[in-house]
């Protein structure tokens, strides 16, 4: 299965519950990680924002990334309008598109509200679990 993560899910990570739960999964190999430059800049980003670079979560998400671990990488895909509300959301679903995606996984209600794109459903992490977990 191919999974795209949204920011807030890496992030909501660091302090456990169910985006932990989800992180957790793909690091054992239950799904494949689908990202792309757009979405790495952006966690990378928030996670400096947020004063949380330097710690250990942040160090092992990079070296996973890095390895490529269970992980698909588009560098520059298509851009596709699909959330006006919030048009950089859109990177989610132009790298879902780009790799041919099983889902999105999301806490972002603009892209939950999207539901579903071109096929590709969107979900919160409970349901995630609740379904793949």
């Amino acid at each position: 299965m191919k999974v795209v993560l949204d920011t807030n899910v890496f992030v909501s990570s660091f302090f456990g519950g169910n985006p932990r739960k989800v992180i957790d999964l793909w690091r054992k190999g239950v799904f494949t990680l689908c990202l792309s430059g757009p979405i790495v800049e952006e966690i990378l980003e928030v996670v400096e924002r947020m004063g949380l670079g330097g710690t250990g979560e942040l160090d092992e998400l990079a070296r996973l990334f890095a390895e490529a671990v269970n992980v698909l990488f588009v560098a520059d895909p298509p851009a596709i309008p699909v959330v006006p509300e919030d048009p950089d959301d859109d990177r989610f679903f132009e790298c879902a598109v780009a790799l041919s995606a099983d889902c999105v996984v999301s806490g972002d209600k603009h892209l939950l509200r999207v539901g579903s794109f071109r096929g590709i459903p969107v979900y919160g992490a409970r349901e995630f679990l609740e379904r793949f977990g």
